[in-house]
């Protein structure tokens, strides 16, 4: 051992000694001593172990095997760790569970309740993810915000096309017009009362929300039978 330790002084004194050591990288210096202590510590190592003394020639090799950097029997460099991968955050909402990826912002997600449940938001029109939102402006404020910001980034006119359509669905006053309400109806100009009341049965049997439908188009039928049996 006092071979090794003498070796490793004597080598620190050579490295003081030399011109440049002051203007020396302190990191790439750091790594020379280790390197040179780590042969020095096998060389030691391999010395003891002539001379009949495993024990002390084991624990320089291993110190020397640290030091140089080695796992094992063979020689394996220490790698840098490798990059993290993107990191994401999920929100989960009464209607939703959305994704945002940190590194490029982009939004994805799947519909969990009502007329699009199980459905991808990517796999869903602009105006169809709009409808999503008019059902969960009022009763799901949380997943409304989410909708909001993932149609601000896919479709960033949406707000105007929604308000385009619902001005053309209406009148000065702010009433859905005749023509619109037989259109959502599915029925001709002119329709009985008997067939409006049918229409709207048939529609709310599929759009109710309470069966995974939606609530605005709920609300709009509703809307539509009011306007049409109130012309009687």
């Amino acid at each position: 051992m006092q071979f090794f330790l003498l070796g490793l002084a004597a080598l620190v004194l050579a490295l003081f000694s030399m011109g440049g050591f002051t203007r020396a990288n302190p990191a790439a210096l750091a790594r020379q001593l280790r390197l040179a202590g780590g042969a020095l510590a096998l060389g030691a190592s391999a010395l003891f172990l002539v001379r009949g003394a495993p024990g002390v020639a084991a624990v320089l090799g291993m110190v020397g095997s640290w030091l140089l950097g080695w796992s094992g029997n063979a020689p394996t460099w220490r790698r840098s760790p490798a990059p993290k991968p993107g990191k994401s955050s999920t929100v989960t909402t009464d209607h939703l569970a959305m994704e945002l990826d940190h590194d490029s912002g982009a939004m994805g997600g799947r519909v969990l309740k009502g007329m699009f449940a199980g459905r991808n938001l990517d796999t869903l029109k602009p105006a169809e993810v709009a409808l999503l939102w008019h059902d969960c402006r009022f009763i799901d404020p949380q997943s409304a915000q989410l909708l909001e910001t993932y149609l601000d980034r896919v479709h960033p006119t949406w707000r105007d096309d929604v308000s385009r359509g619902e001005r053309e669905m209406r009148d000065h006053d702010g009433r859905m017009q005749p023509e619109q309400a037989y259109e959502i109806l599915g029925l001709k100009s002119g329709a009985t009362d008997e067939e409006v009341r049918r229409a709207h049965r048939d529609l709310m049997l599929k759009l109710h929300p309470d069966r995974g439908g939606s609530t605005y188009l709920a609300a709009q039928v509703n809307e539509a039978k009011d306007v049409l049996l109130s012309q009687r």
